[in-house]
């Protein structure tokens, strides 16, 4: 089995409902994003996958999706003060845990056709979440 990863950096900010954490908090975060694909043969170049066609496909995303936005539940109460403010916001349908957030970036990435295993979302360089399907 062969497995390539590519790491996307961006920054957020977030805040989570139904927590009593400092995470209840808005705050932000300088996140890493780690896509692993996996196959079992290798494409005529020898490769699983071109980095650059995953950077290519999952970065202008990420770029206009998540970086640099508040990323909130869609039933939190600053979501619309923050929107009316003319602030970026991304609302989910999930609590926007570093798990929920590392999901969101796998749906989108296998979308693209990518065979895709995982997605580790770094939140900070000592924390992290991982969203990998059952097989």
């Amino acid at each position: 089995m062969y497995k390539i990863s590519r790491e996307i950096p961006f920054c957020y900010g977030h805040r989570l409902l139904n927590y009593e954490g400092k995470c209840k908090n808005l705050h932000g975060h300088n996140g890493v994003a780690i896509i692993t694909l996996k196959s079992e043969h290798l494409d005529a170049r020898g490769m699983v996958a071109d980095f650059s066609d995953i950077k290519k496909h999952v970065s202008p995303w990420i770029d206009a999706e998540l970086d640099h936005r508040m990323i909130l539940h869609k039933d939190d109460p600053f979501a619309a003060l923050l929107i009316k403010q003319g602030d970026p916001v991304k609302l989910l349908d999930v609590n926007p845990t570093a798990e929920n957030i590392a999901k969101y970036i796998y749906d989108y990435a296998k979308v693209g056709g990518y065979p895709v295993t995982s997605v580790v979302l770094w939140e900070t360089p000592n924390c992290s979440a991982t969203y990998e399907p059952q097989s």
